[in-house]
């Protein structure tokens, strides 16, 4: 897992055609979450995170408006509209109702694809650069290894994916719930006590640094330069 993306779509052939594209072309870059219900991709949206959301907007049982609506009451994520609704009216809906981009059907999987790079690039950095420092630790997305002090050391892929997301939100403070619903996803055979021993098992991989992971008493954990 690497940067988490629901997509939602109705029609089987389009949502299997682009689900497989984002993960063949990722190549691990993606974790890929599919919804072909309007309510389905609501309860997803309200239980989980995501770091982009592709929306068909004529949906069973709730739109594409009322998913984005319901993320946006969340958070900032990047949202882009596929839609067959490519009158203006629609366009300046989708805008106004807090997504990214729009796109009409029919488009191009690659096209859809490098719009998405493009608004994780702005939202998240990915692209910018292959490797994340903070402090003595830096972690390079490309070869997934870590460094403590120019050294590599020995990481866990939990762990790996646990710190990548704690230096992406450095300084602020991930709930334990956050940590789950964007480590191990929709795993529903894992609980609280498992990002504690995470935590621990990054901390003993880190070494010298183990430090610059902080608990947050009542709160969760947060990472720091120091």
């Amino acid at each position: 897992m690497s940067y988490r993306i629901l997509i939602v779509e109705d029609t089987p052939e389009i949502l299997e055609a682009v689900s497989d594209f984002y993960r063949e072309e990722g190549a691990g870059l993606f974790d890929v979450v599919t919804s072909s219900d309007g309510i389905d991709a609501l309860n997803k949206v309200n239980s989980g995170e995501y770091d982009l959301l592709i929306l068909d907007i004529m949906l069973p049982g709730a739109s594409g408006f009322d998913i984005c609506r319901a993320a946006r009451n969340k958070g900032d994520c990047p949202i882009i509209f596929v839609t067959a609704l490519g009158s203006e009216h629609n366009i300046l809906k989708g805008y106004e109702t807090g997504g990214d981009d729009y796109v009409v059907k029919p488009f191009s999987t690659r096209q859809l694809y490098a719009k998405s790079l493009a608004l994780l690039k702005r939202s998240k950095g990915i692209g910018t650069t292959d490797v994340l420092t903070c402090g003595a630790i830096s972690l390079n997305r490309r070869t997934m290894t870590v460094a403590v002090n120019g050294n590599d050391i020995d990481i866990g892929s939990k762990e790996y994916f646990l710190l990548q997301y704690l230096i992406e939100n450095r300084n602020a403070v991930l709930s334990r719930e956050r940590i789950l619903n964007r480590v191990w996803g929709d795993n529903l055979d894992v609980n609280d006590r498992v990002v504690d021993n995470t935590i621990r098992r990054l901390r003993v991989s880190l070494g010298d640094a183990a430090g610059q992971v902080k608990t947050v008493i009542g709160r969760g954990y947060k990472i720091t330069e120091g």
